[in-house]
């Protein structure tokens, strides 16, 4: 009987060891325990095909999967584009922003599937990974860019399923995903004159509204990084009645973004990591290394905190005092 009890409370002590270090690990995935820098840099991350298999411009369900479990492990959570550029990140202190955006509206990122009768999103795709994801790791945050082409050939117009295009447009603009401009159909801008250009921009808008009446896009991603002549072609203006403005513009490369709050914060030329194997690993490692570079939150929309003596490189300051820290 003494064996016995000797054997179950060694079983115990293994068990309540299991669990404390799963909850270890949860905690310091919730909280990490990073020190608050505001001025730091963002990861605004540049997804293309959700597809079978990897390649290029593809990433694998399971690959997505696992960006996303990195990301979570590494204390960064989701923030929408717009809160990033209004400079209202809201999220809990040690946490970092990461921004997601998918160009092309290829069919892997959003995809209808039928079961019982019902159409009900696809697991499998970008979208149906993401939202799994949410559920599964409360407090990581939803919400992504879908950079979509309203005028292409198949399969890129609209996710490439004709009769669910106006579902597909309305949910997303329902669930507090930002729609965005990427032109009617993926036009390389700095080939064309204004007015081909002002007609790429505004048609692009014009079409989404045929399926969300009124929507208007904030930020455009140029179609292989390519700015117009001008740069006010691409930031506001008019054509066949349709106006638009961008209040951002994003490019195909580039790297990690500023923080909102720096001085070289410049909206109309956003850098993003082009979200291949490469590129992620890099940059998840270069943070891991460089703690100092990552944007932190403190915790307190109302506070900007930065490290001492980096209160010159805030540009202009939208929170009602700077905390520097040591």
């Amino acid at each position: 009987l003494q064996v016995v009890a000797v054997a179950v409370r060694r079983v115990l002590a293994i068990v309540l060891g299991a669990v404390s270090l799963g909850a270890a690990v949860l905690a310091s995935a919730q909280s990490p325990a990073r020190e608050a820098n505001e001025l730091g840099r963002v990861m605004i991350l540049e997804y293309h095909k959700i597809d079978n298999p990897e390649g290029r411009w593809t990433r694998t369900p399971e690959n997505f999967k696992r960006d996303l479990t990195r990301l979570w492990e590494r204390g960064y959570r989701l923030v929408a584009l717009t809160d990033y550029l209004d400079g209202k990140m809201t999220l809990p202190a040690g946490t970092s922003p990461v921004i997601l955006t998918f160009d092309d509206s290829s069919p892997g990122q959003f995809r209808y599937i039928q079961r019982s009768g019902d159409w009900v999103i696809d697991p499998e795709c970008g979208l149906g990974i993401l939202e799994a994801f949410a559920r599964e790791h409360p407090g990581f945050g939803r919400a992504a860019t879908f950079y979509v082409l309203p005028g292409a050939n198949p399969p890129n117009r609209l996710f490439n399923q004709p009769d669910l295009a106006t579902r597909k447009l309305q949910y997303l603009a329902s669930q507090g995903y930002e729609i965005g401009n990427h032109s009617l159909w993926h036009a390389e801008l700095g080939r064309y004159p204004e007015p081909v250009v002002r007609d790429q921009l505004a048609g692009a808008q014009e079409w989404v509204q045929r399926h969300v009446p009124g929507y208007r896009f904030r930020t455009l991603a140029l179609p292989m990084g390519s700015y117009p002549k001008e740069l006010g072609w691409a930031v506001s203006g008019e054509a066949k009645g349709m106006a638009y403005k961008h209040d951002a513009i994003l490019m195909v490369a580039g790297g990690a973004a500023p923080s909102p709050h720096a001085k070289s914060f410049d909206p109309l030329h956003l850098p993003r990591i082009q979200a291949v194997e490469k590129d992620l690993d890099y940059w998840l490692t270069y943070f891991d290394r460089n703690p100092g570079e990552r944007y932190v939150s403190d915790g307190d929309a109302g506070t900007i905190t930065v490290v001492s003596g980096n209160a010159g490189k805030l540009g202009a300051v939208r929170a009602a005092r700077v905390i520097e820290r040591k």
